[in-house]
């Protein structure tokens, strides 16, 4: 669809779903006033895929609200650090912000939920609790008391399970590493012996390399082959059990938003729509033909966890979620909502997506690329 049509199926839409479109037609003036807006991120500039989601929101929202409504995006550190982001937003240095919630934990642990959770929810999963199963309006009932509005703005898929500079041959292996790992995983390998260090997207290769850390995850191949972190270490470990994805928010500060007509709140509502959608199309896409480039060019040696770091994982993760459930009331009632989608979700994907998977390739791991 073209984004001429799309505006006016917009304003289309927001006049039947009595989203106010009519107040701003009876005052022209308000109708015309224009709204520049900052918004902050926690990648760098432009990185690929999760840098590029904020850039396509902002070109989409001035193209919908023809200019009425102009976002700066601006990356890691050029206005305030990936780990202010929040910050930022909820005090007013920026209207807007683009992250993941597991960076807020210090302020709010139970955001951790609504980013990754170890052996949790995938992707699909996730957006479909999040917009039919309660999610999102609890992730919002979190933040009402920082004056944040959050939506869901992108995903990352299921991830891969890091970078090492030894092969980690049993859960021994992980004794004593360092390692660049966030949220809810980083407590899990914590629990396993290892040394958790968190730090920006940015300053990853660098600490990699000089051996700051042994070890890191990021994200993906297609970002990780961004990053160069093939020239930082040799061993390249799956599957991602600590992040079957990661979903990225779009937080807008409550007055900020509060201050727009609701034309241009539904504008802005779509936008985020698109790129939550988009993102992980991208991540989709570009993952494979990446991992491809990593072990075939640059000869990467791709790994997968042994059972009983697998299984270690699984056993800590269980008791670190059920810890922040008990944390206070709201921790416990986004663990219950949670869960119980989980549960359900769980029960109709073994006899849809995880079947068909079996059927597709009945003799299991094929993964050409694999090296042992």
């Amino acid at each position: 669809m073209q984004l001429k049509s799309l505006a006016a199926a917009i304003a289309m839409t927001s006049a039947a779903t009595g989203l106010g479109l009519a107040t701003a037609l009876d005052n022209p003036a308000h109708a015309q006033e224009t709204y520049e807006w900052k918004m902050v991120t926690s990648w760098p500039k432009n990185f690929p895929g999760v840098g590029q989601g904020p850039e396509r929101l902002a070109e989409l929202v001035e193209k919908m609200s023809d200019g009425r409504l102009t976002i700066e995006v601006y990356g890691a550190g050029q206005l305030v650090p990936g780990f202010e982001v929040f910050d930022a937003v909820a005090e007013g240095t920026a209207e807007m912000g683009h992250s993941a919630s597991y960076y807020w934990k210090g302020k709010a642990p139970a955001a951790q939920f609504f980013a990754a959770v170890p052996f949790g929810m995938n992707a699909q999963e996730m957006n479909a609790w999040l917009q039919h199963g309660g999610g999102i309006e609890l992730w919002n009932e979190l933040y009402d008391q920082f004056g944040v509005e959050v939506m869901t703005a992108g995903a990352s898929g299921v991830q891969m399970g890091g970078w090492f500079n030894k092969e980690i041959n049993s859960v021994k292996d992980l004794e004593g590493l360092k390692m660049r790992m966030p949220g809810l995983g980083g407590e899990v390998m914590s629990r396993m012996g290892t040394a958790i260090v968190n730090m920006p997207g940015g300053e990853i290769f660098t600490s990699l390399q000089s051996g700051a850390i042994d070890a890191t995850e990021w994200i993906g191949p297609y970002n990780d082959l961004a990053f160069g972190l093939h020239q930082a270490a040799d061993y390249y470990y799956y599957p991602g059990w600590h992040e079957p994805t990661v979903m990225f928010e779009a937080i807008v500060n409550e007055e900020a938003y509060n201050e727009l007509p609701a034309d241009l709140q539904a504008i802005l509502q779509t936008a985020v729509h698109d790129v939550n959608l988009s993102v992980l199309n991208e991540y989709t896409a570009r993952n494979n033909d990446a991992l491809q480039t990593l072990v075939e060019e640059h000869g990467v040696e791709l790994r997968r966890f042994p059972d009983d770091v697998l299984a270690e994982a699984k056993k800590h993760s269980q008791a670190v979620v059920q810890e922040l459930a008990e944390t206070n009331e709201m921790a416990k009632k986004i663990y219950d909502s949670y869960s119980a989608f989980q549960n359900k979700v769980e029960n109709y994907h073994a006899i849809s997506e995880q079947a068909y998977y079996n059927a597709r390739n009945p003799d299991g791991d094929t993964t050409t690329t694999q090296q042992q």
